[in-house]
């Protein structure tokens, strides 16, 4: 049996005697090393098995031009995105198990930008002196495990072999790990979205799925978790997509702290697989405190959901607006979607007698859709609330029936 490897990614220019360390501590572990050499100031420590011409090269420039201007910040974006393309092709050619790497602001962005051309679940370890800060830039929606050094990436100390031999002992570990188990009891998986104010629903679908035999990853709909399920639609992990909660539209239109950026609602639509969509609380929009909310807001229909979380409801304007925008995206979609549309209420306030409850806003939200959407997007109106069982049954059963179709059609996602 061939030896599982872990890439070592980094500027061996600079921190060739930290690499040098990780490479023999991950050796030590038994897992084989891949060498990959993203530095541009100077040569290199030791030979690595991909040198910087080449990572220079998979981005489309050459070294020698990088070496002439000396501009610091595009040499680094360029090496970013050769890396990502050079690990993304070894991943495919199966050719690497795992990633690690370390560094400073540079190494810290052109290791995680790597990282984040991997799927979930593959095996990413960066070492960065910027990890006890706001790692969401060098994160995104990937899971990487961020190591603080403590002290400053320069040269070995007992402490700093302490921490990068933990760091090796870590990778080493995660890629060595046994999977026989885990693939024996995979089930085909459902992706859903869910907000504190469309739980009931959820909770309801997902028991269903579950005792169909699907495994449900529920996503909180808070812009990062929207995100994070677009991308693990496009790296093929999921079978159909339960998207109940579309909130995140409303708070991408209207400037809300909770957008999953432009691209969410897509992802299903380009991979091809079944997805039933819903308006889950998109009467609603998200800011922080009650004083966070920008002036032009001030006068709207407001609602302190908690001390830290204040809730403005969409008008009818901008519910059509937002019926609009989901119409086109879902009508990209190369397989089978339905859209449940809830006549009573989409979120746990927008009820009869509750704070955000407008029918006019339904309305325009309900004929936006049906002028827009094409024809083979199919729309179903529910009589009952989002939060009914008997809305989530439907949205559950939907589902079911899509899946069926699709495996009886030979497609498969994953």
């Amino acid at each position: 049996m061939n030896p599982k490897t872990v890439a070592i990614l980094g500027t061996l220019d600079t921190k060739g005697e930290e690499f040098a360390f990780l490479r023999t501590r991950i050796e030590s572990a038994g897992v084989a090393t891949l060498v990959i050499d993203s530095g541009i100031l100077g040569e290199p420590a030791f030979a690595p098995a991909i040198s910087r011409w080449e990572v220079a090269r998979a981005s489309g420039h050459a070294l020698e031009d990088l070496l002439a201007t000396r501009d610091r910040g595009e040499s680094i974006a360029v090496m970013a995105a050769g890396a990502a393309v050079v690990v993304r092709r070894l991943f495919e050619q199966g050719k690497i198990q795992g990633l690690i790497s370390l560094g400073g602001s540079a190494g810290t962005t052109i290791g995680t930008a790597a990282m984040r051309s991997l799927p979930a679940g593959f095996p990413k370890v960066m070492v960065s002196t910027l990890a006890s800060g706001d790692t969401r830039p060098y994160v995104g929606t990937k899971d990487i495990v961020m190591v603080y050094p403590v002290v400053d990436i320069a040269g070995l100390n007992l402490l700093s072999r302490r921490i990068l031999a933990n760091a090796a002992a870590a990778v080493a570990g995660m890629v060595l790990q046994e999977e026989t188990e885990c693939r024996l009891v995979s089930k085909p998986l459902v992706a859903a979205t869910m907000f504190g104010v469309t739980t009931s629903c959820v909770t309801i679908a997902r028991r269903i799925l579950e005792q169909r035999g699907f495994e449900v990853l529920v996503f909180h709909a808070t812009g990062a978790g929207g995100q994070a399920m677009e991308d693990l639609i496009a790296d093929g992990y999921v079978s159909g997509v339960l998207d109940v909660t579309t909130t995140e539209l409303a708070d991408e239109l209207l400037g809300g702290v909770m957008s999953a950026g432009p691209h969410r609602l897509e992802a299903a639509a380009e991979k091809g697989i079944p997805q039933v969509v819903c308006p889950g609380a998109i009467d609603m929009v998200n800011f922080g405190p009650l004083d966070s909310v920008p002036e032009k807001y001030r006068g709207r229909r407001l609602y302190v959901h908690n001390p830290n979380v204040t809730l403005m409801r969409t008008t009818p304007e901008e519910c059509a607006e937002l019926g609009r925008i989901t119409a086109e995206k879902l009508n990209r979609a190369r397989s089978s979607v339905v859209f449940l549309m809830p006549l009573r209420g989409v979120s746990a306030i927008d009820a009869a007698g509750l704070p955000f409850w407008c029918p006019q806003a339904g309305r325009r939200y309900l004929d936006a859709l049906k002028a827009n959407l094409n024809a083979r997007i199919r729309l179903v109106e529910v009589d009952a609330h989002i939060n009914d069982e008997g809305f989530a049954e439907a949205a559950a059963n939907t589902l079911l029936k899509l899946l069926n179709e699709s495996a009886g059609r030979g497609v498969h996602a994953v």
